[in-house]
């Protein structure tokens, strides 16, 4: 079963808004959070990095089935 489409928006979305929310909170936060800044907004990187890089997965290609040649390789059927 190789990667389609779907497959690819599935991770796509989801880690596109969670880099987005981790990013928003690295840039807004105040107070004792501010020690994690750094940690939000790597995160927040490596989340939408790892959704993009996704989309450049090749496809996969599926391989055409020559019906007619399988069936030269089979013996005739007989009828009853």
């Amino acid at each position: 079963m190789g990667l389609n489409r779907t497959a690819k928006g599935i991770v796509l979305v989801p880690s596109l808004l969670l880099g987005g929310a981790f990013l928003a909170t690295g840039a807004w936060v105040d107070g004792p959070a501010a020690a994690n800044r750094g940690l939000a907004l790597s995160l927040g990187a490596v989340l939408i990095g790892a959704g993009l890089l996704t989309q450049l997965l090749p496809e996969a290609v599926e391989e055409a089935v020559d019906e007619p040649a399988q069936e030269k390789d089979k013996p005739p059927r007989r009828r009853r």
